[in-house]
């Protein structure tokens, strides 16, 4: 069931990819403070059968790598397909201002998560408190980007103007070569807690069927240029150099672990990611704590956050 969460506040998006993220003016999480996990925390190293069949583009290798903090060590080169390999991607943009949930996708923007549905179409100007809104024409049509050009017209931060008032949605088939987008990464073999939590807004690591995880979408230059760039109900979404990749955890795929949520990713430091916590005050400021028989690892943040994890304690290889 796709859920609907209300903003609390009116306020005016080949070949293997390098490690950025979404161009444009990104929104990130506040600078985290505190301490980062205690040097006592342990965790076991990345386990490379957790990844599903399918979603690495090639074998494993462990190399020398050199850590942020300077320490030299072992890390492993992981290759992700660019595509989730146990669900389909989609749908995106709702086709009319009568849609359902069902025919669209999601929207988060720091503030709030909603449902991509008709009504959320027609309601934009009170939402952002902006009447230049119209995503829509007098039919009830949406403005999709229902073209390559389009999409690439749309799915960068200097919007074309034919763009704006557009729900940008980019497809498979207007990848380079039609093909997904493989993502490479050093992460470390057995994590190491850094001296203090740091923010990485770029890129946050791999999940376990085989899709790169950014940091937050930049939602400021996305509403700037009056679009909405649709994330999938796994909070995923395409754009011309990364191809698919996700900027918030929705709970899609994962391997379960009893009362704990799902396992679905590592991060870039190597500790586990799993699906959002329900203590929360159990946590600490990115998001991870450790328990017996997992070690340390993270919880994903709400969707509506518009970011999988807040910041990172470990120390991550230099690429």
């Amino acid at each position: 069931m796709k859920l609907a969460f209300l903003r609390c506040a009116i306020l005016a998006l080949g070949g293997a990819a390098s490690i950025t993220a979404c161009a444009g003016d990104a929104v990130t999480p506040a600078a985290p403070t505190g301490r980062a996990a205690s040097p006592g925390f342990t965790a076991p190293g990345p386990d490379i059968s957790s990844f599903l069949s399918g979603a690495l583009a090639r074998e494993v290798t462990t190399e020398p790598c050199t850590l942020s903090g300077g320490a030299a060590t072992t890390c492993y080169r992981i290759t992700v397909v660019g595509l989730p390999v146990d669900h389909p991607v989609g749908p995106f943009c709702p086709p009319t201002t009568s849609s359902t949930a069902v025919e669209g996708g999601i929207w988060f923007d720091g503030d709030g998560l909603y449902d991509l549905d008709g009504e959320f179409i027609e309601g934009l100007a009170l939402l952002y408190g902006d009447d230049n809104w119209l995503l829509y024409d007098e039919d009830g049509n949406v403005n999709v980007t229902a073209a390559r050009e389009a999409f690439e017209g749309a799915a960068r931060p200097d919007v074309a103007p034919e763009y704006q008032n557009h729900c940008v949605e980019g497809r498979l088939a207007w990848l380079p070569g039609g093909q997904p987008v493989a993502t490479t990464v050093l992460i470390p073999t057995s994590p190491v807690a850094a001296a203090a939590p740091t923010s990485n807004a770029r890129f946050l690591g791999v999940t376990l069927n085989g899709v790169r995880i950014d940091g937050s979408a930049p939602v400021r230059d996305i509403l700037r240029a009056y679009t909405i760039a649709a994330f999938d109900d796994c909070g995923g979404h395409f754009n011309p150099v990364e191809g698919y990749h996700l900027h918030a955890s929705m709970g899609c795929s994962g391997i379960e672990v009893d009362g704990h949520g799902r396992h679905f990713a590592y991060a870039l430091d190597g500790y586990a990611v799993f699906t959002a916590h329900g203590a929360a005050s159990g946590l600490d400021q990115c998001g991870g704590h450790d328990s017996d028989g997992l070690g340390y690892h993270y919880h994903a943040a709400p969707a509506a956050e518009n970011l999988v994890v807040r910041c990172l304690t470990g120390e991550i290889a230099k690429q």
